[in-house]
């Protein structure tokens, strides 16, 4: 269990190491002492508002949604992704959500919205790439722990879509499940599910015994 616990600390602080956004501004401010629906009404109602004030023509308030959910959209991306395309696909995901935004239906699915619209783009790169991209070409320039971060990172992507997803946004995006679930649009439920099942399958990938 040790092992597991230092082998998931070295992906965290890659991850979070190498990420171009700033996460000091990622922090959502906290909304007290609720139950986790009463935090999800209010992240929901957030968004809402938000999506709204841009709609206005109050453009400069997209910023507030780029804090919130780039860490979700690096997420998506990086489960799908080689790293070195992420960052620059973030921005340019980000730059047409603000030229569609008028194409959302419900302005509290934005999380959901701007998800699928990550998940697409990463398709859209593996049709025009039309080949493998080998993650071990990027490790020769990088570091011990960096090198095994990336080669977790590259199990990981081997898992089903549901678990590689969510892991990634746990493990690396440091997202917890409400947070995933709020952002997602994904049940509570099936968070605990995907997080529990793809962390057993990861453990088995690793060569972790049970109980170890």
């Amino acid at each position: 269990m040790y092992e597991l616990e230092a082998t998931v600390d070295v992906l965290i602080m890659t991850g979070q190491g190498n990420a171009s956004i700033d996460r000091r501004h990622l922090e959502v401010a906290p909304i007290g002492v609720n139950s986790s629906a009463e935090r999800l009404e209010s992240i929901e109602s957030t968004e809402s508002i938000l999506v709204r004030t841009v709609l206005a023509g109050d453009t400069d308030t997209f910023g507030r949604l780029y804090e919130l959910y780039a860490p979700l959209v690096h997420g998506v991306l990086l489960a799908r992704m080689p790293r070195s395309e992420v960052e620059d696909t973030v921005q340019e995901i980000f730059l047409h959500a603000l030229r569609k935004l008028h194409t959302l239906r419900d302005a509290n699915a934005f999380g959901p919205w701007i998800a699928m619209i990550a998940r697409n783009r990463a398709m859209d790169f593996h049709r025009r790439s039309r080949e493998t991209v080998e993650l071990s070409e990027d490790l020769k320039s990088r570091d011990a722990s960096t090198s095994k971060a990336e080669e977790i990172l590259a199990i990981v992507r081997t898992l089903p879509e549901a678990y590689r997803e969510t892991l990634v946004l746990r493990l690396v995006e440091g997202m917890t499940g409400p947070e995933i679930a709020a952002r997602t649009g994904l049940t509570a439920a099936s968070v605990r599910v995907n997080l529990h099942r793809g962390m057993k399958l990861l453990r088995t990938k690793l060569g972790f015994k049970e109980g170890s």
